[in-house]
This record gives C-alpha cells, structure tokens and sequence, in this order.
C-alpha cells in the first residue's frame, strides 16, 4: 500500500471540491402557520435544548449548550454573526427566524433515554418547543428522534454517531448534520493499514450500546478487509468508570492493539487503564502494541492530557481546520472567533456541530417560509450547502444523513497548550466515505406535523 500522508487524497493539498403514550401538544394556529404541532401565534419562537448536563458525556453537553446559545444571539442579530457571515445560504439576516425573535428551553438528558424522553417531552408539552436538538448519545439519539417523529416537531440531531440514527431508526421529521459509524471505519482503515501493517490482530472492547455496536463493526469490517484479524470483542457498560478488569486480559489475548469504541469519559476512563497496565510500552507477536480511539474530540483529548500521544482517531471538524487545511473549510475562523471571543477558548466538534444544526433548520424554516416540519423537510432534503467549516455539504434526502468529509487525527506528542492536543493527520473526501443509504435499513415514512 502507497504511503498516506495529508496529501494523499489531495483535499488539503488542493482546497478542492416517539414513543407510546406521548401527549401530543396543542396544535395551535397563526394564519399560514396554521395546522402543526407548536405553531408559534406571538413575536417569538422557542427552540429545545436537550443536550447531558450530567452523566459521562456531559463536558461533550457542555460545549453544545454553549453553542446553542451563541446560535441564538446570531439569529437574533447580536454578536459577530459568526458563521451567518461565511453560510452560502443568505436566506438568514439575524432578524430571528422569520421575522420571530428566537428563545430557548434547555433540558438534561443525563446521557440516558428515558430521561432524555421526558425532558423533550416537557419542552414540547410545556414549553412549546417547535423544535428539538441536542444529545450526545446516539442511543437518546434516537429515543427523542422517535418522539419528536411522534409529535409532529423537528428533531436536529446533536453529536450522535451510529449508523442507526439515520440508518434503520431514521425518521423523516430527524436529520443528522455529523458523520456516522460507517464513515469512520472508511477514513481510519487505511490509515491504521499504512502505519501499523496488514498483518495485525485487534481486541476490541465496546460501549454495550448501539453507538458502541455500530462503532465496532465499521472499524472491524474495514479493518478486516485490509487484512487485520479481530481476536476479541468485548462490551462495556456505558455506566462503568472503573475498566482495569476489561483491560487486563488483553495482552494475554494475543491481540497486538486495542480498539477503545468509547467516547467521552469512558474513553478517558479506559484509556488511562490501558496505560496503567503498560499497554503503551508494551509488544506483542514482535510488534508494538498499538492502541486506537476511533471517535476522538478536543474534550476527551484534554481529559486523557498526556495518554493521547500518536493515537490515531477520527474527528468530524477541528477548530484549526481552516488554518491548517485551506479556504475549502471556511467558516470555521469565523465561528472559533466568535465562541473564543464569548467563551474563552475554541470549541470542539460537539459545540460545531450543534451550532450547524441550530443554523440549517433556522435557514430551512426561512427559505421553505414556514415552521411546519413538511416544509422543513423538504428545504433541507438534498439541500447542499457551505461556508460552514466542513467543505461542501450535502443533507442527503435519502436518509437525512450529512454527506461531507472526514478528519482523521492522532494525538500530539507535543502539545503547545490545552487546546492544541490533536494534529491533522489526513482528510478523506466525501465521496470516499459515501454509502449507499439501503445498507443500513429502516424507513423515513413521512414528514408528521402533528396536526
């Protein structure tokens, strides 16, 4: 296989290219607002929050309310404007969302279903939420994606990366503006192939969730096919803190690297007792044993500090990306500018993504002229778009999945401080990550607007 480096696919080179038993809500009705679930009557409109303000993944929750909140005030004209200025859709021009200043509700979804369910449940009963977004799990992903499918309200999925999000639990009323399972495996293989050798054999230990299920069989069929063995699989209760029992029968296995299918502080968590247990200095079947972190953020990096050196990962978007990568990726200095300048340092994937979401359904709702979920659905159908820091985009309408590129990372050995913990080792393009939408199951159906 050819040596991969950043310029081995030429992007950086070139710049180129609901449940059961939910109440629905009032329909209320306003004139052409008429007839869907929360319309809004008065000079506001009020968007959901729901995003772990407790739980494993609550730093990831942290960022993407704080994104949320810096959408807000771009919608509502204050600020900088962010990446309003860099969106190649000018359907937007801070005067809210058709003409109806933007409030907010937050809720916590505790990294867990059933309270992620009630909390977006209370947002669109009590509060009127027209629209929900957020999470950090793709198993509350897809819990409140079926809610909000239910109740006839718009779900903008936050940071969730299985393949079921918009694979065979998609929903017409969800869309995914983040990458997915299948998409990582396809940038890493080649990557982990070219810089640890063919001949390899993975122990894989799992979050016993569908992120987690999902997550392990991408990179465990991309592996394989570059003729890696898989020797163990292992899964890992998303509550677990503690993992030196997972980790310690791993260098008996006869396994030669460990694939960690954990995020945020479980990733943390395990990786720092693979290193405990001398992982990092060790060998195995006359290798050097090699430990991979297939969903990486700037968070979980900080969280793991000195324990992330040369491991490699994949990441949806990095605040340094248009520095390092070139104008394809404008948007993203304006939108670190803008939540540095508020916050007081540059945000992660989570908060990017977030902030994406809030955007496109604020653009879609002003280009379609209507809050009623149909309309949203058909704007961002097929809707490509740019300017906001990933390169050319597209919502494809198959499955409501983004189609874009895909960052593979490793963590640096020397940091210059807390923010500057990851360096971009490779870009895949989006064509070489698409998928054919059918391979993943599941059905749309149709646009509900609660009516």
């Amino acid at each position: 296989m050819t040596k991969t480096n950043l310029t081995r696919r030429s992007v950086m080179q070139t710049g180129a290219v609901a449940g059961a038993g939910l109440a629905l809500p009032t329909i209320l009705t306003a004139g052409s607002h008429a007839g869907f679930a929360n319309a809004p009557t008065g000079s506001t409109v009020t968007l959901g929050f729901n995003v772990p303000q407790s739980g494993p993944y609550a730093d990831e929750g942290n960022d993407e309310l704080k994104a949320y909140k810096l959408a807000v005030e771009h919608l509502n004209g204050e600020g900088d404007g962010g990446m309003l200025q860099t969106f190649s859709s000018k359907a937007l021009d801070g005067t809210g969302i058709l003409g109806k200043k933007v409030e907010y509700v937050t809720g916590d979804t505790q990294t867990n279903a059933d309270a992620a369910r009630a909390s977006a449940r209370s947002m669109i009963e009590k509060d009127g939420a027209i629209m929900i977004t957020g999470g950090s799990s793709s198993g509350v992903a897809v819990a409140v994606q079926s809610l909000c499918q239910d109740a006839g309200i718009i779900f903008m999925a936050g940071l969730t990366h299985s393949n079921d999000t918009t694979g065979k639990d998609k929903k017409a009323n969800g869309f995914r503006h983040f990458f997915n399972s299948y998409m990582t495996g396809a940038a890493l293989a080649p990557i982990l192939a070219d810089r640890y050798g063919a001949d390899r054999k993975a122990y894989h230990l799992t979050a016993d969730y569908n992120w987690g299920y999902t997550t392990e069989e991408a990179v465990r069929n991309s592996t394989e096919a570059l003729g890696w063995e898989t020797v163990a699989a292992v899964k890992t209760p998303l509550s677990q803190t503690d993992f030196s029992s997972y980790v310690a029968p791993v260098l008996n296995s006869g396994a030669d690297v460990l694939i960690l299918n954990h995020y945020g502080g479980n990733m943390v968590n395990s990786l720092t007792s693979a290193v405990e247990f001398g992982l990092r200095a060790a060998q195995a079947n006359g290798k050097n044993f090699e430990i991979v972190v297939p969903l990486y953020s700037r968070l979980m990096a900080k969280g793991a500090g000195k324990n992330v050196a040369g491991i490699f990962g994949t990441t949806g978007w990095h605040w340094s990306l248009e520095n390092t990568a070139g104008s394809r990726y404008t948007g993203t200095n304006a939108f670190v500018k803008s939540f540095g300048e508020k916050y007081g340092y540059p945000p992660s994937q989570a908060a990017h993504t977030c902030y994406c979401q809030a955007l496109l359904y604020a653009d879609a709702v002003q280009r379609g002229g209507s809050f009623n979920p149909c309309s949203v659905v058909e704007a961002l159908e097929g809707f490509e778009f740019d300017g906001m820091g990933n390169g050319p985009t597209l919502y494809r309408a198959e499955d409501h999945q983004c189609i874009k590129d895909v960052l593979v990372v490793r963590g640096k050995e020397n940091p210059a401080n807390d923010f500057d913990l990851l360096e971009l080792v490779d870009i895949t393009p989006a064509e070489a990550v698409t998928f054919d939408p059918a391979i993943f199951g599941g059905n749309l159906g149709s646009c509900n607007p609660g009516a």
